[in-house]
């Protein structure tokens, strides 16, 4: 089997010095990312041994380690996430998943379950199309077309005209641009290929099927994932919960990554306690 700790470029970030670590987040960065993005948010939970890895296909991985078969769906990313857990060895991880990550971390509790100890979904969208009157997604079916012809026809022009639309907080470009950089540095085909399994998917009837504590973090405004998404998401989570973030954009950890360590902090379940928790997404 492929050594995925060294193949996904996993680094671990072990707690402050003389400081226990109650937990160990596992950072799952989301889509045209790279595990980078998770910098100005880790020295903010220095508390607790945190671990971040690129995605087969994002950054440095190994080109060995993406399968254009099996990752060309969701579900052949979350398996290779839990084959990632199974080689880390880590009992009680929560994994916070960005994006598309919060979905992919889904797919793989609810495959095995006994894999983390909690998820905490930050900016999730368990299907971007609308399904009016019940479910506002943000997108008719010829937007996410289009967007994903424009993404065919020209990766970096896309790539410019979409990160300052999903980072927001224009009065900060420099964020949008890192954002552009790291979609300019994935392969084009295997861009295309996640982007469609990223925004075709619709995972909505998987979420009663988590039974683990779930924490859904959402901005106040996000051209991607409306904030009422994150409200139904974490409703329909038997064990969910919800809090917002007074932040903008689709990147909070990293446009506002102290705002993300307070609440994502403040919000995590007592890790002794893993009763069924009240849902809190009202």
């Amino acid at each position: 089997m492929l050594d995925l700790i060294q193949a996904l470029n996993v680094t671990e970030y072990p707690s402050r010095a003389g400081a226990p670590a109650p937990r160990t987040l596992l950072l799952a960065h989301g889509y045209g990312c790279d595990q980078s993005m998770w910098h100005a948010l880790l020295p903010l939970l220095a508390d607790h041994h945190c671990i971040t890895f690129n995605h087969p296909g994002a950054g440095p991985a190994d080109p060995a380690a993406y399968d254009p078969q099996r990752h060309a769906m969701l579900d052949g990313y979350a398996q290779t996430l839990l084959d990632l857990v199974r080689q880390l060895d880590r009992p009680g991880l929560v994994l916070v998943g960005h994006s598309v990550s919060a979905m992919i971390g889904v797919l793989a509790a609810v495959a095995r379950p006994q894999a983390f100890a909690e998820l905490v979904l930050l900016c999730p969208s368990p299907s971007f199309l609308n399904d009016l009157p019940d479910y506002a997604g943000g997108f008719e079916p010829d937007q996410i077309d289009g967007l994903l012809q424009g993404l065919a026809d020209g990766h970096a022009a896309w790539a410019q005209a979409m990160a300052p639309v999903i980072m927001a907080n224009p009065d900060r470009p420099a964020l949008a641009g890192r954002l552009a950089e790291s979609f300019c540095e994935m392969d084009p085909t295997i861009a295309l290929r996640w982007a469609r399994a990223t925004f075709q998917t619709d995972l909505r009837a998987l979420l009663p099927q988590v039974k683990l504590p779930a924490l859904v973090l959402q901005c106040r405004t996000d051209a991607l994932a409306p904030p009422a998404v994150g409200q139904w998401t974490a409703a329909r989570l038997p064990q969910g919960r919800f809090a917002w973030l007074d932040a903008s954009g689709h990147c909070p950890h990293m446009s506002h990554p102290a705002e993300v360590a307070r609440v994502l902090l403040a919000g995590l379940a007592d890790p002794q306690d893993r009763s069924p928790r009240a849902n809190a997404a009202g």
